[in-house]
């Protein structure tokens, strides 16, 4: 099995609350880039398709948080494809620091039509990058 695909993080004082924990909507914004740079990997650099009039939105997220980052952690974020359907990707996530697991979640991402935001399907050249990529980038 394969590594998944995953970026580094550096926790900063805007990450954090009055505490110096990392507020919880961050590791949201760590998994998007995550999930962003994956498919950057791809060839794909932009969340829409606009030349397609396409726009990959989150359709649903669920998370569960281990332990808290503090200020000046070094995290990895990662990202796997769970399911590829023709209208949506179901990413598998998870924030690391070191070996330990300290967040993760399962994000839904459909592809919709720009001008009626209806679900459509993915186009065939991306679809099958994320096929490929999905074989190649596992959770662990």
């Amino acid at each position: 099995m394969s590594d998944p695909f995953s970026i580094p993080i550096r926790v900063y004082i805007e990450d954090t609350d009055a505490g110096g924990i990392v507020y919880y909507v961050n590791y949201l914004k760590y998994m998007e880039r995550a999930r962003t740079e994956l498919v950057r990997s791809l060839g794909y650099d932009k969340p829409a398709i606009p030349e397609q009039g396409l726009l990959l939105v989150v359709h649903s997220a669920e998370v569960q948080y281990r332990r808290s980052a503090i200020l000046d952690d070094a995290l990895q974020a990662s990202a796997a494809i769970g399911k590829l359907g023709r209208a949506a990707i179901t990413f598998e996530q998870k924030i690391w620091r070191g070996n330990e697991i300290i967040c993760e979640g399962v994000v839904k991402v459909a592809c919709v039509d720009d001008a009626s935001r209806k679900p459509c399907a993915l186009p065939e050249s991306i679809y099958q990058a994320l096929k490929a990529a999905s074989q190649k980038h596992e959770c662990r």
